[in-house]
């Protein structure tokens, strides 16, 4: 501590930099175990990937437990338990995606660093954040913050957190909080950070179309008999306009919440641009080339995307066949004040105008999520970002869900914030994922400043 009793900030930036060797030993260690929550051969390393998680909680001098689900486990930890102070929660998970994409250049599960670059499944979603925050714990902790820091780990995020919400309502007194921060959020860009101000929510669905029992010969059978691939192709071509993007359910925008303007100010100025995006996410061109207009379609506005159409035949050459069934997959990103069960109704009566015999099996459901933005936590959460940056971040909407956040805000009875690292060049879900040691250091100080504030605040 400083005279002042501030932590200081030459002694905070050594402290993250003479780490380097420990952090990258660490991140090791969690990305070579592949806890990939999604398959059920890997679920002896879902399992060792918490005790290894618990095991690193220790070592930064607290205490850990893994909490069993009746799924993959959920890892809680402490650093410090005294009621008199105020506790904060630091949510992340420890689960990942599968990596079984070919453009890999190195083993997934091993990881290889390229200069101050990390590669491997899981070094930026979401193993190499949560080790950044434990470090800044860590310190804040050692050099007399005095606040209470809790961690709670997941290992089913990927997978949707089924079991999630039951767990941490069975274990409310244990994991009492004042606050919770995620750390499993993307900047925009490098330049500036970014925080959410919201998440949009998911529903998921998959319609079917069964008109036969085997393949039949297009010559005998083409022209009378039903091709559901056709049938299903149809109906989704209904749903969506493919160019635009514009959904055609009837009543599907009813009720969107537009932004307000300080929400498109703060897009403005967050570094967005479209040639940018189109680089970080490989992608030849865009439905938009305006870049407000991309940012409105990625975070403020609800989507209908189509994920996958299965049926027939799909080896080389022709095999002229009718099949006998077909599928598509297709989920819609929800935004504020916009409900996974009318959705699903409006889906449903849509399929039904179009094709009858079009079934609708609902997937996943996951409802939006409004953030704040004002406030004494919002407030440290923009120092925090500054002292460890350089620039206070900008807070924009997520494109994505995370199922935990509203879980813990309902459960917990406690606000929830984001102080995500990541960037749109890690990679997130992608091959070849990275993640690199200016945002790890960064997000040591970062959070040990966050900490310090949140140990300020009035009681």
């Amino acid at each position: 501590m400083s005279e002042t009793g501030v932590l200081s900030a030459s002694d905070l930036k050594t402290y993250a930099s003479s780490s380097r060797a420990s952090y990258e030993k660490h991140l090791r260690e969690l990305v070579e175990i592949p806890s990939v929550s999604n398959d059920p051969q890997r679920k002896d390393d879902v399992r060792r990937a918490a005790q290894r998680a618990a095991e690193l909680i220790r070592w930064a001098g607290g205490e850990a437990d893994v909490i069993e689900t009746g799924g993959h486990p959920l890892v809680h930890g402490r650093l410090g338990s005294d009621r008199r102070l105020p506790t904060v929660t630091i949510y992340n998970h420890i689960d990942v995606q599968p990596a079984d994409e070919p453009q890999w250049k190195s083993d997934p599960f091993k990881l290889t660093i390229e200069g101050d670059r990390y590669l491997a499944r899981g070094t930026t979603d979401d193993k190499g954040p949560a080790l950044a925050a434990l470090y800044g714990a860590r310190y804040a902790r050692q050099h007399g913050v005095a606040a209470n820091v809790n961690f709670l780990w997941e290992l089913e995020e990927e997978i949707g957190s089924p079991h999630f919400a039951a767990t941490i309502s069975k274990h409310k007194k244990r994991l009492a909080t004042e606050s919770v921060i995620v750390s499993d959020t993307v900047w925009v860009s490098r330049a500036r950070p970014a925080c959410p101000a919201g998440l949009r929510g998911l529903q998921g669905f998959r319609l079917s179309l069964r008109t036969g029992e085997t393949d039949q010969h297009s010559g005998t059978t083409g022209g009378a008999a039903r091709n559901p691939v056709a049938e299903i192709c149809e109906v989704v071509a209904s749903m969506l306009d493919a160019r635009t993007g514009r959904v055609k359910i009837k009543g599907f925008y009813d009720g969107v919440v537009k932004p307000t303007r300080a929400e498109l100010e703060d897009l403005k100025q967050c570094g967005f641009t479209v040639a940018g995006f189109k680089k970080d996410h490989l992608l030849r061109s865009l439905r938009t080339t305006d870049a407000l207009d991309a940012m409105r379609r990625l975070w403020l506005e609800p989507t209908l995307e189509v994920h996958g159409i299965a049926g027939g035949y799909q080896g080389p050459g022709v095999k002229t066949v009718v099949p006998p069934e077909a599928t598509a997959i297709l989920s819609c990103r929800l935004v504020p004040d916009m409900q996974p069960e009318r959705i699903v109704q409006l889906v449903r009566e849509h399929v039904k105008r179009i094709n009858p015999d079009v079934r609708v099996a609902p997937e996943h459901a996951l409802p939006a999520y409004k953030g704040r933005t004002t406030g004494p936590y919002a407030d440290a959460v923009r120092a925090a970002m500054k002292a460890a940056f350089g620039r206070e971040p900008v807070f924009v909407r997520e494109g994505g869900s995370i199922g935990a956040v509203l879980s813990m805000e309902k459960i917990l009875g406690a606000p929830v914030y984001f102080l995500g690292l990541s960037l749109p060049e890690h990679g997130y879900h992608a091959p070849n994922e990275n993640f690199d040691w200016r945002q790890a250091s960064g997000g040591m100080v970062a959070f040990a400043r966050y900490f310090e504030r949140i140990a300020a605040m009035p009681r």
